[in-house]
């Protein structure tokens, strides 16, 4: 029951740490209560990609004429799509089963408390086992938060686990929050026929976007249907009867709105209760764990990575940050995870991408910027694809020609945007960018054809 290391909890954080270590001799086990591939791949980033997906083929079905294309009696089957959804969430947990056995990691199911003196308790079916490891590793994730005036109870108020099962299509939807999860829901029931109304508390949708492309979304979801409310709070739900009646305070009064389902996507909390922190003396601040830039405690010997750490709650964040923390317990140099150049994606119709600083951050930061912008409407292959939604917005400093941050809306950016971070990373100037030459005719042109913008030197537009 001794190892090198022990990672508590298994998904994109978690697992991945567990075969980094692997792969650099450490005897590891990781502890997992659920299903391996924590939520990302069971009820997170893999099976709303699925749903996504189903989506946007129920969407080419539909505008199938306009490819010249006569396609009659297209109907969504709403319980299929969900099967489908579940299928591939299973698959890749199936997957990540396969990489850890190859890797030689034990797996303990159960649910593990961290104990003093490093160890670990498990407990399954009412047996409690204690395991002991030179290192331990916390990585179980964070869960959907909830809201005292959105309690949710699976039926009527859900979060997004609910979302991803429900048995059969509402009618009626009032999605509230209006980031990732909440535009990604929004856009999926929308187009397989609900009538989904979005909530958004801030000034406009997907907040933490730069502002033009927070509209063009909120455009593109207007003409698909959606009714989106900015500056808007519920203040209550009634539940009793058949549908729900939402009370939404507006800048202009109150209004109450009736939708058989609530979907609450007004972010998360971390998993960190019931853990054993307070014993063993682990430090926490707003409901995080404190680490340093490798993802030490203030206790040796005890780690924590992922979603119930600070900085952004993603997925490929975890991953990084589990490799760097174990990189360095086994006696590496790794460098410290630059938090300045992580991309963010959003993967409704149009999908967004970004990364770095958005207009208004760069102002703020006193910063004098050159700014480059090349709509899809005048890509060759974004009209090809009848996807000429959205546009690249390239900001550079205007003094040392480096690329302080990306913002993209439309079809496949979510495919584009790890160019921009390989390119700020190298620290490659607007100049550099403009000379790389650029397949055609591809949507990635139109981040050459931002950065000539930015320059003056603009061909297609």
């Amino acid at each position: 029951m001794n190892y090198d290391l022990i990672v508590v909890g298994s998904g994109p954080g978690g697992y991945v740490a567990a075969i980094r270590a692997s792969q650099l001799g450490l005897k590891t086990a990781i502890i997992e209560r659920e299903s391996l591939g924590g939520i990302c791949l069971n009820w997170g980033c893999i099976p709303t990609k699925a749903l996504l997906k189903s989506a946007q083929v129920f969407e080419y079905l539909n505008h199938a004429a306009d490819y010249g294309i006569t396609v009659k009696g297209g109907e969504a089957d709403f319980p299929a799509v969900v099967k489908r959804s579940r299928d591939v969430a299973d698959g890749m947990s199936k997957g990540v089963q396969f990489l850890l056995k190859k890797n030689k990691i034990d797996v303990i199911t159960g649910t593990g408390k961290i104990k003093a003196g490093k160890k670990v308790d498990v407990t399954a079916e009412g047996k409690t086992t204690t395991y002991e490891a030179k290192h331990i590793i916390i990585a179980t994730g964070a869960r959907s938060r909830a809201l005292p005036n959105l309690p949710q109870d699976g039926k009527k108020i859900i979060g997004y686990r609910d979302a991803l099962v429900l048995p059969k299509m509402p009618k009626t939807m009032v999605v509230v929050g209006s980031g990732a999860i909440g535009s990604e829901f929004a856009y999926f029931y929308a187009t397989m026929g609900t009538k989904v109304t979005l909530v958004e508390f801030m000034p406009s949708i997907v907040p933490v976007e730069d502002a033009e492309v927070s509209k063009q979304l909120e455009r593109s979801f207007k003409k698909m249907g959606i009714d989106v409310m900015t500056e808007a709070n519920v203040e209550s739900v009634d539940t009793k009867g058949n549908d729900c009646k939402v009370k939404i305070k507006t800048k202009n009064g109150e209004k109450i709105i009736e939708a058989e389902i609530v979907l609450s996507a007004v972010g998360i909390q971390a998993n960190i209760e019931n853990l054993g922190l307070e014993e063993t003396g682990i430090a926490t601040d707003k409901g995080k764990i404190l680490t340093n830039p490798y993802y030490q405690t203030n206790i040796p010997g005890y780690y924590a990575i992922g979603d119930c750490v600070g900085g952004q709650a993603l997925a490929h964040v975890a991953s990084a940050e589990g490799i760097i923390c174990v990189e360095k317990i086994a006696g590496h140099h790794p460098e410290p995870l630059d938090y300045n150049n992580i991309p963010g994606c959003t993967y409704c119709q149009p999908e967004i991408a970004s990364v770095g600083m958005t207009e208004a951050k760069a102002k703020e930061a006193g910063k004098e910027i050159k700014i480059g912008k090349f709509p899809f409407s005048a890509s060759g292959k974004a009209s090809a694809a009848g996807a000429k939604d959205g546009f690249v917005k390239l900001i550079f400093d205007a003094k040392y020609g480096e690329l302080l941050g990306a913002h993209m809306i439309g079809a496949n950016v979510t495919e584009m945007i790890a160019e921009i971070v390989a390119i700020r990373k190298l620290e490659t100037t607007g100049h550099e960018i403009i000379k790389t030459v650029h397949p055609h005719p591809t949507m990635s042109e139109a981040i050459m054809e931002a950065a000539a913008a930015a320059y003056g030197e603009v061909i297609h537009m």
